[in-house]
């Protein structure tokens, strides 16, 4: 039988299958029908079905082999025995020594120990495991693919039998806190700042399938071709159409997802599945629910986003398919939209009336993902990582998302509501306060003048140059217009961005990052390493000195883009002189090369370091002889400095950046930086924060770098600021051993009219 069941064989029993479903008798009486017919058909002489029940137990349902009286009595806990591990992992096990595997559970009442080999596979629908279907053998007999995949066929049919409800409550196969409609917080990560309040709306509508077996599996294929092509020209239509379809790092977005659309291994699948007998519709579903199940168990966040587009383009081509709306875009009435959704790909956002758009809360999602990288350039507030959000969220609940605590608060009391509407009074009159001070110059009460400088890392960024009159970019992230595309890019698609910043930047300046990979931040182009400890592992110009030519090429495109402008360099994660000096030394030879080939220098070079490791800062006589100014990148150095892992959230309010220790660290900073006349400037997430830029500057830090939307509330600390008692007052206060000196400077900031 080995490699006998193929596409006829598939065929076959979906067919007879189908008979079944449609057949009169209980939901149990066909579910006995229906192990009968697999283990027959595939020459199993056990085939049974395990059903998910409330608490994540898998109850034995149906058997055909097993001890009849095992049914309903023998249940498994998700993880446990070789049916857990398949329910744990969302994929198919095949085993020719079943009992010899470590994760064997062995149960007497089932009489299962005399079978050897097994096949398992999950039942999943909407991506969820419903349930586990397993085949078993007396002989170590070894499964095919075929094999597997039949059965996987098989177990869609069964998904479906499963969801209607007759064998286990509907109510049990959904993900509950027992909360109800009460009101309640649901809490994720920041993925864009912002707050709104809105109307829920579930981004996909279900697709009911009425039909999963097809009658004429030719005829299928031809519908499933003319629905690739319509869903492909809808696409061309739609960013051909779209407001963010030219220019940026959003056209390399949307040209990948274009891309996805015509995949060749993709549709490849779906026409697979089709030939063995389902319909268009199942067979789009079928693939779609292992696309899902494969992103479980995947951590790189860069083909995690690759998934999600091919979940994305699948369910457009299923709309196409049924002829209905592609999402719920079409059907929303509500003015205040907050658009709830497991993933969304970047195309299915602009599917939306912007006007009416209000936030997005995803169950996954990353600061990187595409969406994410769309939203911001439409200024919506997202929160993700919202574990069971669909499951606890309905149609028209209201909904706040606080996009800055990483919260949504779903069914706010009217009190609640009340105080979210004077909020956003409170923001939009802070906004056009804000606004006031754009023509006015950062200079306190005594007149030290501070320069304010936005961050950046992509091309949409560039605006609020404008819209905030800072004073220029002090760090330009690099890195993330490479982590949007599928391979290096080369000089001239590094010259023509690094010239678009320099352009848009004009006679600002722009400080250029050179690339910061590594961590958390993965290039799919590059070896992936397994390390224990990321953020202090191989990465940003650990990567870039191994790696010699990639950081030549971008200098190269650097050199390039300036033409005879002002270019400033700086290097990120410097641990030693001796590392930015061998990073100089590369620089030096694009100089050295760039004049061999008659390239304009820039009118004035200036190369620079973050500084993040604490070891550098007990090499700053011999760094500041080398460099023409340093960096503070915060984030990390308090990292590094109180050995917190910035992603713990048991860490996360364990150790304050207003603290003795920080400030003194910084502190001495400031103080080699002035003796050696080296440029000085802070561009974490400190600079952001109008009490921790009040210290800064108390400190001696004269060059704050911050996210656009922060420059207007710390210009308005600024002009209500005299420096000569704050300086004082930290002078004392970095000598005292209190855990966090915040709220003594808030203390301040009230005493001495400071706005904060």
């Amino acid at each position: 039988m080995e490699g006998r069941v193929g596409v006829t064989g598939a065929r076959r029993l979906l067919g007879r299958l189908r008979d079944v479903m449609a057949g009169s008798g209980t939901a149990q009486e066909r579910l006995d029908q229906i192990v009968q017919l697999i283990a027959a058909d595939m020459e199993a002489e056990v085939c049974s079905a395990y059903i998910m029940r409330a608490g994540d137990i898998l109850e034995l349902c149906a058997t055909e082999g097993l001890f009849p009286e095992s049914v309903h009595r023998t249940r498994l806990r998700v993880g446990e025995g070789l049916v857990g591990v398949i329910a744990a992992t969302a994929r198919p096990l095949a085993l020719s020594d079943a009992q010899a595997h470590p994760a064997f559970a062995y149960r007497p009442e089932t009489g299962e120990e005399i079978y050897h080999s097994l096949m398992g596979v999950p039942i999943l629908r909407s991506g969820r495991v419903s349930g586990v279907l397993v085949v078993q053998n007396r002989s170590q007999r070894h499964y095919t693919d075929e094999e597997i995949e039949a059965l996987q066929t098989v177990a869609m049919v069964l998904a479906e039998l499963i969801a209607a409800g007759a064998l286990v409550d509907v109510e049990e196969q959904h993900p509950t806190d027992g909360i109800g409609t009460l009101p309640h917080r649901l809490d994720g990560v920041r993925l864009n700042a912002g707050l709104a309040i809105g109307t829920a709306v579930l981004h996909q509508p279900s697709i009911v399938i009425n039909q999963l077996v097809a009658e004429d599996p030719e005829a299928e294929s031809l519908r499933l071709d003319a629905a690739i092509g319509e869903m492909q020209r809808s696409i061309d239509r739609m960013l051909s159409a779209s407001e963010l379809a030219h220019g940026g790092e959003h056209r390399d977005i949307l040209e990948t997802y274009r891309m996805f659309a015509e995949d060749r291994g993709w549709l490849g699948r779906i026409r697979e599945a089709v030939e063995s007998g389902l319909t268009a519709e199942a067979a789009v579903q079928k693939v779609r629910d292992d696309t899902r199940a494969r992103m479980k168990q995947i951590s790189d966040p860069y083909i995690r986003e690759r998934l999600t587009d091919l979940e994305d383009l699948a369910n457009r081509l299923q709309h196409h398919l049924s002829g209905s709306v592609i999402t719920a875009a079409a059907e929303v009435e509500t003015d205040d939209v907050v658009l709830v959704a497991r993933t969304m790909g970047p195309a299915e956002l602009m599917d939306y009336d912007r006007a009416r758009l209000r936030a997005l809360v995803l169950e996954e999602g990353s600061p990187t993902a595409h969406v994410a990288v769309v939203a911001r350039a439409l200024d919506i507030p997202v929160v993700g990582r919202v574990k069971g959000a669909l499951a606890q969220l309905e149609p028209g609940d209201q909904l706040v998302v606080d996009g800055d605590n990483a919260q949504v608060l779903v069914r706010p009391s009217e009190d609640v509501q009340a105080a979210v509407e004077s909020r956003l009074a409170e923001r939009r009159s802070r906004k056009a306060a804000y606004a006031a001070l754009r023509e006015l110059p950062a200079v306190t009460l005594d007149g030290i003048a501070i320069g304010l400088y936005m961050n950046a890392g992509l091309l949409i960024d560039l605006p609020e140059l404008d819209a905030t009159r800072a004073e220029g970019i002090g760090l330009y992230r690099t890195e993330l217009p490479f982590m949007t595309r599928q391979d290096f890019p080369d000089v001239a698609d590094q010259t023509a961005l690094y010239t678009r910043v320099l352009d848009q930047a004009g006679d600002r300046p722009v400080a250029f990052r050179t690339l910061d990979i590594g961590g958390d931040k993965l290039l799919p182009y590059l070896p992936e390493t397994v390390e224990e400890n990321p953020a202090m592992g191989w990465r940003a110009l650990r990567i870039s000195l191994d790696h010699p030519a990639m950081l030549r090429t971008q200098l190269r495109a650097m050199l390039l883009a300036a033409n005879g402008r002002l270019l400033q360099v700086m290097f990120p994660m410097v641990s030693e002189v001796a590392e930015f000096a061998a990073a100089r030394r590369i620089l030096d030879m694009e100089l050295e090369r760039a004049c061999e080939h008659g390239v304009p220098l820039p009118s004035h070079l200036k190369v620079g370091v973050m500084l993040e490791v604490p070891a550098l800062i007990w090499q700053l006589e011999s760094l500041c002889r080398q460099v023409d100014f340093i960096s503070v990148g915060s984030n990390d150095l308090m990292q590094f400095l109180f050995a917190k892992d910035r992603g713990n959230a048991r860490l996360a309010d364990r150790y304050d950046v207003l603290s003795p220790a920080a400030l003194s660290c910084l502190g001495e900073i400031v103080r080699a930086a002035d003796q050696y006349g080296v440029s000085l400037s802070l561009c974490g997430e400190m600079a952001s924060s109008p009490v921790d830029a009040m210290a800064l500057i108390g400190l001696g830090f004269r060059n704050l770098s911050m996210s656009p939307s922060a420059i207007g509330p710390v210009k308005a600390m600024i002009r209500t600021l005299d420096v000569g008692p704050l300086r004082q007052y930290l002078a004392d206060a970095t000598r005292q051993t209190s855990h966090s000196l915040r709220e003594k400077l808030r203390e301040f900031a009230r005493d001495h009219g400071v706005s904060v």
